[in-house]
């Protein structure tokens, strides 16, 4: 959970803007042909050097291909990658590149002339960095870089070009049609949508989604979702892959029929709901039994489950010594008492030290396993999935489905992502929550510990104020989710977190902005959303320390929306 992340905070970084230099462009000739090797990273990290082993090459998200780069700066550590490549004397070039994520940089060094460079801030989308650059008379190569900015997000770069006259340095070969996609497959059902999900094709630059024959959209990735579809409708859809050389032959058809009705999983909860944590650890905050956990609070989250040395399982040991003597047998009689007062109490996976990792079908099976597990020897409800280190979309959503057909209808899924995590559908928590749409509760962003974000108009706001939260959430809601899966994560004081604690008065106003349009700030949604779930806080614990102000007045708040 957020108060133990070990995350660079930043109350805003200047950073001077790189001066860009342009030679002549000239005209491009027939000769002219891309230069760099390996430049959409298919073969790995062939040809490229990363700096502190910060680079990896990854399947999602990807400008085109199979493969993308993805490198993670550091403290001291701005991930650089770089490759040399075979240039001729007197000539000018083209350097671009297709970037998102953190802070991206592009350039090149070694030019014999002026050397250049050209980046952009975060991007939620991929974005082209183009700029060029002439060599000198003797210069056969240049050295060709991107990277990011010292312990900020991860960026992706994928399509390196360095176009111009054929330094003799050699090239990737001529593409050929691709083979048509496999593992196609249903990820997701509404009532109006299917979402689909294949394997990655060699050598394969898009995608193209058929249903019952017809060309319906194009993408980049390996998913798509197809929306606009009537309800209990059954669709046949088929997929292609393609590149400059041409498009391959459908795909084995598979069909996906839409839901009666919208979804949505967690048994009985009020249609607006408090979600508080609860810690399961001494660190200042004051100890308590769940038993003492607020009635305001409607879903209680223990914090956390343990990893174990099987793949993808997880663990509980109640921290009986660090509570002072509290007992496995007292905490189940509580989690049961709290049921009988009509709450829900789910187990939290991950926290800013939580190492559990969920990528492939293997550890799926033993996540869903050992979860339904807890869940019967203490009497949890669901599961949270609070993974602040990575997950990957495909084998957690196998997880949770998995959970799913053990446990029914009744399981409550929550999430809580970082503001990072949501800022793209094509973020992998925001995959796994619209795959999982079905049964999921809830998503409660942490909107805090968090640099600025973009909102759902294009600006960028910072943490703090009733926009961040609006217009934040509102990205989510346009996103997909449902109303009543948007819950607004906020630490309970200033203790809680790092940064970005607000007072419950700007919590209610940002929650009276979305559902009722009233008490905005400068960003007012286009509609509003009376269904919205509710709120989220770190941690019930640190609400007690502060004299329970948080759910005296945000609890009180959101059980009162209409």
């Amino acid at each position: 959970m957020p108060v133990l992340r070990n995350r660079r905070l930043w109350a805003g970084v200047a950073m001077a803007a790189l001066a860009l230099s342009f030679a002549g462009t000239g005209q491009a000739s027939a000769a002219d042909i891309n230069n760099a090797k390996n430049a959409g990273f298919e073969s790995g990290l062939t040809n490229w050097t990363c700096t502190a082993g910060s680079g990896t090459t990854v399947s999602s998200p990807v400008h085109s291909g199979a493969a993308a780069l993805k490198a993670t700066p550091a403290g001291q550590d701005n991930a650089q990658c770089s490759e040399s490549v075979a240039v001729k004397p007197n000539s000018t070039y083209t350097l671009s590149a297709w970037v998102q994520g953190g802070y991206s940089y592009l350039g090149v060094t070694g030019t014999g002339t002026t050397d250049v460079s050209t980046w952009t801030p975060d991007t939620t989308s991929w974005k082209q960095l183009s700029t060029t650059f002439t060599t000198g008379a003797s210069t056969t190569s240049v050295s060709v870089y991107t990277h990011g900015w010292y312990g900020q997000a991860a960026y992706y770069a994928d399509d390196i070009s360095v176009y111009g006259p054929d330094g003799n340095g050699g090239s990737d070969p001529a593409p050929t049609v691709p083979a048509a996609p496999t593992g196609v497959s249903v990820s997701a059902t509404t009532s109006s949508s299917v979402s689909l999900a294949w394997s990655a094709v060699s050598g394969a630059t898009g995608y193209n989604v058929y249903q019952n024959g017809t060309k319906i959209t194009a993408v980049t990735g390996t998913s798509a979702t197809v929306t606009g579809l009537a309800a209990s409708t059954s669709y046949s859809f088929q997929v292609t892959a393609t590149n400059s050389a041409g498009e391959s032959g459908k795909s084995t058809a598979v069909t996906g029929t839409t839901t009666a009705t919208g979804g949505g999983g967690g048994g009985t909860l009020p249609k607006h709901a408090v979600t508080g944590y609860w810690q399961n650890f001494n660190n200042g905050a004051t100890v308590q039994k769940l038993s003492a956990v607020s009635s305001q609070y409607d879903i209680i989250a223990v914090a956390f489950a343990d990893a174990t040395s099987t793949p993808g399982a997880v663990s509980f040991t109640l921290d009986s010594s660090g509570l002072g003597g509290y007992t496995v047998d007292q905490f189940k009689a509580d989690i049961a008492a709290k049921h009988a007062a009509g709450k829900k109490v789910i187990i939290s996976i991950g926290g800013q030290n939580g190492t559990i990792s969920v990528s492939d079908s293997t550890s799926a099976t033993n996540f869903a396993n050992s979860v339904y597990s807890l869940m019967q020897t203490y009497g949890f409800d669901g599961v949270d999935i609070d993974l602040e280190n990575g997950i990957n979309a495909t084998y957690m959503t196998q997880a949770l489905r998995s959970l799913s057909s053990k446990a029914g209808s009744s399981l409550i899924i929550t999430m809580a992502p970082q503001t990072i995590d949501m800022q793209s559908t094509s973020n992998a928590y925001f995959q796994t929550a619209l795959n999982v749409k079905d049964i999921l509760t809830v998503v409660n962003m942490q909107y805090y510990n968090s640099g600025t974000m973009l909102g759902c108009d294009g600006k960028v706001y910072g943490q703090g104020t009733v926009d961040f939260l609006t217009a934040l959430a509102c990205i989510q809601l346009q996103g997909g989710l449902s109303p009543s899966q948007v819950g607004l994560g906020l630490p309970a004081s200033t203790s809680a977190a790092g940064s970005g604690y607000v007072s419950p008065t700007i919590v209610n106003n940002a929650l009276d902005c979305l559902t009722a349009g009233t008490n905005c700030g400068t960003f007012k949604p286009s509609k509003t959303y009376p269904d919205l779930r509710g709120a989220m806080t770190w941690s019930t614990n640190w609400d007690a320390a502060a004299g329970s102000s948080w759910s005296n007045s945000v609890g009180a708040h959101v059980h009162a929306l209409p």
